[in-house]
């Protein structure tokens, strides 16, 4: 009876879902949870996402990689091709690409800043617009998630991130424009808003200075960094039917590091 219930109300069986920046890190783990929530799965990356194909195929799920640049409407079109190819269909967008800068506004040149905007705020809106007209095309009630940031509502400290936070700010006030503008057409946009998550990019000293690290630390709430699986309980509900009268929302999932 428990299970009936939750497959009615979260099943993805039959959707295919699109999430950007699928190779590694946050967009892995959402590309594995939204398959094993029934869901066929389509990636765009820049450098290939056989891993995460692998994953998915090793647990029955379907999944496709595509080398697409978010950034270039061209490519964009191209990449949503092949979906149409191989699935015929777009039901969910998982607009998750992403990049970022610690660095202040005198050091970060105007190439990284362009940079952030373009992936991170550009990027999605082109998604969102080339997967949003398949879906009104072929009537579907479509669900567009775009991932924002905890940073758009805040500034963080003790790193500089003008560019970051910008773009992510974008991200939240874009979504809720689509909402509206897409209401009368069957089609939910809500931002989900992470707080530090522990993937490579965040724990990785390759990546994260350890002095940041060391400072992060105390500011946890939690005590913690959140984990990405963490992340993919409140992405299945959106991209679910249950979700239907929630749009325009952006969900802030911080382990109440905003709070504070």
């Amino acid at each position: 009876m428990i299970n009936d219930y939750l497959q009615k109300m979260f099943s993805l069986e039959g959707k295919v879902a699109l999430v950007t920046g699928g190779g590694r890190g946050i967009g892995q783990v959402i590309a594995r949870d939204l398959a094993r929530a029934g869901a066929d799965i389509a990636i765009f990356s820049r450098s290939g996402a056989a891993d995460t194909v692998k994953l998915i195929e090793e647990e029955g799920g379907k999944c496709i990689d595509i080398i697409a640049d978010v950034t270039d409407e061209a490519s964009v079109k191209t990449g949503i091709a092949k979906i149409m190819v191989a699935y015929g269909k777009i039901d969910i967008v998982i607009n998750n690409a992403g990049v970022c800068y610690h660095k202040d506004a005198f050091e970060a040149t105007i190439d990284e800043w362009r940079e952030c905007l373009d992936i991170n705020l550009t990027g999605e809106y082109i998604v969102s617009k080339e997967a949003a007209k398949i879906m009104i095309d072929q009537n579907i009630k479509g669900s567009i998630i775009n991932i924002a940031s905890m940073s758009g509502s805040i500034v963080n400290l003790p790193q500089c991130q003008a560019a970051y936070n910008a773009s992510k700010a974008g991200v939240i006030h874009m979504t809720k424009s689509l909402a509206i503008e897409w209401r009368d057409k069957g089609i939910r946009v809500n931002s989900l808003s992470p707080g530090y998550i522990a993937t490579p990019m965040s724990i990785d000293p390759d990546f994260v200075e350890p002095e940041l690290l060391a400072a992060w630390e105390p500011m946890f709430p939690l005590g913690r960094m959140g984990t990405p699986e963490e992340l993919t309980g409140a992405i299945i509900w959106l991209c679910s039917e249950s979700a239907g009268y929630t749009t325009g929302a952006d969900i802030i999932i911080d382990g109440a590091y905003t709070c504070v």
